[in-house]
């Protein structure tokens, strides 16, 4: 009986080993080491803090956009959430004399709101998540134009943005990591260790089964769009305090960077499978790749290919590698036959 508990426990540890989430951080820790030896100036505290404080809104963000992807559904209006928050922070810092707190208050509120309209355009009317929020992504950038229109705000309070932008000590790790990281902790215990979590994997695996085990699969994905627009929204206000401006175009194009670190995070794009610690390591291996080619000199547009193409692979390759898998399986079970 001992050596079969040993062996099943050895078994679960190859098998987390060389799980897709396990791959990706196998191949953050080689571009890591990589880039570091042959980048210049890669290796040092400012790599360390520009990587990092590039990183945090697409972490912060992929944080929901993981648990809504498990489900088998996406959420692609998520940067121009985000970009309607800078928008409204800046013409509220601007143009009222309201204290930051209030209108990250406000923001959030908005957020929420069109966290709920997708929700309700999916879960209640039951449209298709991918064509609800491409029609959300052009709205809420319209209405981003409208709050705006051409302008661009550039003076907050210097105390606030000095504030988002030090870092802790000499290390280079910006402050606002902490939060960052809070965030990662709190959606990962959801996912991972509460009976709301495996009710995720269980809706994206199969619905039906879902509501016959009794989950109530409607207002768990009502709920995620809820936190993936507040969340969003709470990105939007750091992305201004970061640069010190807000327009219109402010978080365009994140989504695609989002959704690449998901899915390359070993999150399947038919739902029912990934984890929180895969979808960290998907965010850093692409702002370290990107980070990496910045440095060694390379344009917007070629960190932009390169951005699709890890999309592309992300996809595709866990179609190639369970192929793989049923290919071996059947010779296995060929072989088993013949010896018979």
């Amino acid at each position: 009986m001992a050596e079969t508990l040993d062996t099943r426990v050895r078994g679960r540890g190859l098998r987390a080993g060389l799980g897709r989430d396990a791959v990706t951080v196998y191949a953050l820790v080689a571009v890591v080491v990589i880039a570091s030896l042959t980048v210049p100036y890669f290796a040092g505290t400012a790599t360390v803090n520009f990587l990092l404080i590039d990183a945090i809104p697409v972490l912060a963000i992929a944080m929901p956009m993981a648990l809504i992807i498990v489900t088998g559904e996406i959420d692609l209006s998520v940067a121009s959430i985000a970009g309607l928050s800078a928008a409204t922070t800046g013409v509220l810092v601007a143009k009222t004399d309201l204290p930051l707190p209030a209108i990250l208050l406000i923001v959030i509120v908005i957020g929420l709101a069109c966290g709920a309209v997708n929700g309700v355009l999916v879960t209640v009317i039951g449209l298709p998540s991918l064509a609800v929020t491409i029609g959300t992504l052009a709205l809420v950038r319209g209405l981003a134009l409208v709050v705006i229109g051409d302008e661009a705000v550039a003076e907050f309070p210097l105390d606030v943005t000095t504030f988002v932008t030090s870092t802790i000590g000499g290390t280079g790790i910006p402050t606002m990591m902490i939060f960052a990281a809070i965030l990662v902790a709190v959606f990962g215990v959801i996912l991972h260790f509460t009976p709301f979590g495996r009710g995720l994997y269980a809706l994206g695996s199969s619905l039906e089964a879902a509501r016959f085990v009794g989950i109530r699969t409607g207002r768990s994905k009502f709920w995620l769009y809820l936190a993936s627009g507040a969340v969003s929204a709470a990105v939007g206000v750091f992305w201004v305090l970061r640069y010190s401006s807000a327009q219109s175009d402010s978080v365009q194009g994140l989504e695609l960077t989002v959704v690449a670190a998901v899915l390359l995070g070993g999150v399947s794009i038919f739902g029912g499978s990934g984890g929180i610690v895969g979808v960290v390591a998907g965010v850093l291996l692409i702002r370290t790749v990107n980070y990496s080619l910045q440095l060694a000199g390379l344009s917007d547009t070629v960190l932009t290919i390169v951005t699709g193409s890890l999309l592309v692979l992300s996809v595709i390759a866990p179609s190639f590698a369970a192929r793989a898998r049923a290919a071996r399986d059947l010779r296995r079970a060929r072989r088993g036959r013949a010896l018979i």
